[in-house]
């Protein structure tokens, strides 16, 4: 990897498949997890299933043990923003549950997080969940080699707070990603279209939309990890790992076993 300036690294191709190849565990990961997830299950049980996985696969966790971290999933439920901790909760209908899931395989870090829909939310909860997923994507499409990074930004702002009224979280951010599970630069979900670093081949981004169905604002909650709103209200969270390519962003991260599951799975519900 070569080291540029502003301690960003680019990825040539080889290490761009190699992450590839760790994104792709976490969706296959993710996927397991949905298989399973209904009423009555305790999120340590799904936790435990996800961290099984991952090694039975020749990979580790890649969050377990981060900064004292101590379970392989970030799991956030209904106004928790990201960093919810598994226990024994009993999931039920009518609960968004957010699962954040990282893999460190062959030297090299996956992170993709997904927010899943339990039995029947209301219509708002519902279209929270869809318009977050829809600006991930909005975003992705400015990740192009010669655009700025503002312009992931502002797509995900414009599409979610401008658009629909959400609140765009401003504490938490997406990131680059590579040898380390954090790397610059960080990719806010708020900012201005032209503004930050040009983005060049090989970059690879971390681009998580954390978006509340209310205002903007979070706290820490007692157990010192879980961000949670500040005035209650569901929020949803998506995330995928992509390559800065000419004309087109690489995805490297895949739901497509994650909503094969959800299909398979009555409990769940589609998020179109």
């Amino acid at each position: 990897m070569v080291k540029k300036k502003q301690n960003i690294f680019y990825k040539t191709n080889d290490e761009i498949e190699l992450l590839r190849h760790s994104n792709i565990l976490v969706g296959k990961t993710h996927a397991e997890v949905a298989k399973i997830m209904k009423p009555g299950v305790k999120t340590i049980v799904l936790d435990k299933l996800a961290e099984e996985f991952i090694r039975d696969n020749n990979a580790e966790p890649g969050f377990k043990g981060y900064d004292g971290f101590p379970y392989t999933l970030c799991m956030s439920i209904n106004n928790e923003v990201v960093h919810g901790m598994p226990s024994d909760y009993e999931l039920k209908s009518g609960d968004v549950v957010s699962i954040d899931c990282g893999v460190y395989a062959n030297g090299y870090y996956g992170d993709s997080a997904y927010t899943y829909v339990v039995g029947d939310v209301a219509p708002e909860v519902m279209h929270l969940l869809v318009v977050t997923k829809e600006s991930l994507y909005k975003g992705i499409e400015q990740a192009i080699v010669g655009k700025r990074l503002g312009d992931i930004s502002f797509a995900i702002q414009q599409h979610t707070e401008r658009t629909h009224g959400y609140g765009v979280v401003r504490e938490l951010v997406g990131h680059g990603v590579g040898r380390s599970l954090h790397e610059s630069p960080e990719v806010p979900n708020y900012g201005k279209r032209g503004k930050g670093i040009k983005l060049m081949e090989g970059l690879v981004l971390a681009i998580e939309p954390m978006i509340n169905l209310g205002k903007k604002e979070v706290k820490k909650d007692d157990d010192g990890w879980t961000i949670v709103t500040a005035d209650g209200t569901p929020s949803a969270h998506f995330e995928h790992s992509v390559a800065v390519r000419k004309g087109k962003a690489d995805i490297l991260s895949t739901f497509e076993y994650i909503e094969a599951a959800i299909k398979n799975n009555s409990e769940l519900k589609e998020i179109a």
